[in-house]
């Protein structure tokens, strides 16, 4: 009998233990420590200087450098804010996340894996190399030969089909209807001509899967709509919230495709700086040139910071900053066990 009791005394304290501790990582994801995290973070970082505007994009070039915002969203639909979270900036290579979502729901997990590639290029996000260096001319959805492709391997028959396929995904992920920055779609095309050598080169291999000028146009202005930062954090805990958008409540893709979107995120999220986001933060996250970073915390919260600047691979320099001290603040690494 004393054995019996003191079995079931043990398993009490492991798991009055195990609450506490559960309770006390609740603790630090409460709304108030969230605020202060992120106010933190917006009064530390607000002064950073260094980097540039994306020069080779005009429109980009002439952005306001000092704009900075903070946003956050959880997976129960509660949105923090904090500085320049409503001004619209382009979302650029973060569509890329969002577009891959859309073919990977028409075509399947697979075949996005067979017929683009899933492994990282460990090359600049243009890379023509990358394509040249691989047997298989695989590539990646999230660098721009890779979202090229993945443009062309939707199945629609037209191209405005498309692009309704495109504009629909991308207002669900978002709980609104985005717009296309006319003026910066306009810079973009006009000076795209690498990009749409990169296609050709793909369609010679035979890993290109539709009209090629069609493709790089819809890419194009995927790259051109206006977000906000609130916009990101809300498209970006959508994901963290297994697909299903935690604002509006509306199911956008089958939670069993997340995963692979993230794992696709975690490999090739910040080009050849990957590496080092992922050693210092241990998450899925994706940046653009416009300055914009999102990081998703799967099954919690998603994290979007702007700031114009970038560094040398095309990642905001302040966003960069700001995420790596929110996610080390209330420890959301999710590659650290420790209690």
């Amino acid at each position: 009998m004393k054995k019996i009791l003191l079995q079931w005394l043990t398993g009490m304290c492991i798991l009055l233990s195990g609450s506490v501790a559960l309770a006390q990582k609740d603790k630090q994801l409460s709304e108030k420590r969230i605020r202060e995290v992120m106010h933190a973070a917006y009064e530390k970082y607000r002064n950073t200087t260094g980097g540039a505007n994306a020069s080779y994009i005009p429109y980009l070039a002439d952005i306001d450098p000092k704009l900075y915002g903070i946003a956050i969203c959880t997976a129960d639909g509660q949105v923090y804010e904090v500085g320049d979270t409503k001004f619209e900036f382009g979302i650029e290579s973060i569509s890329k996340v969002f577009v891959l979502a859309l073919a990977m729901r028409d075509r399947g997990a697979k075949a996005i894996e067979d017929s683009i590639g899933v492994n990282a290029t460990g090359m600049p996000f243009n890379s023509v190399m990358a394509v040249e260096l691989n047997p298989r001319r695989a590539v990646n959805p999230l660098v721009n030969a890779g979202a090229m492709a993945t443009n062309s391997f939707i199945p629609a028959a037209s191209s405005a089909e498309k692009w309704t396929k495109i504009d629909d995904i991308i207002a669900k992920f978002a709980g609104r209807r985005l717009s296309v920055i006319e003026q910066l779609y306009a810079s973009e095309t006009a000076t795209n001509q690498h990009n749409r050598a990169i296609a050709w080169l793909l369609y010679s291999y035979g890993r290109f899967y539709g009209d090629i000028s069609e493709s790089v146009d819809l890419y194009t202005r995927a790259c051109s709509y206006g977000s906000h930062t609130r916009d990101l954090a809300i498209m970006a805990g959508t994901l963290a919230n297994n697909g299903v958008n935690p604002v509006t409540k509306e199911a956008v893709i089958d939670e069993a495709l997340c995963p692979k979107i993230l794992a696709t995120m975690m490999t090739e999220g910040f080009y050849d700086s990957t590496g080092g986001w992922v050693y210092h933060t241990g998450l899925p996250g994706k940046s653009g040139v416009g300055g914009g970073i999102i990081a998703i915390v799967p099954g919690k919260l998603a994290i979007a910071a702007f700031s114009p600047p970038l560094d040398h691979a095309g990642n905001s320099v302040k966003a960069l900053k700001t995420l790596e001290y929110i996610v080390e603040e209330l420890r959301l690494n999710i590659l650290d066990a420790r209690k």
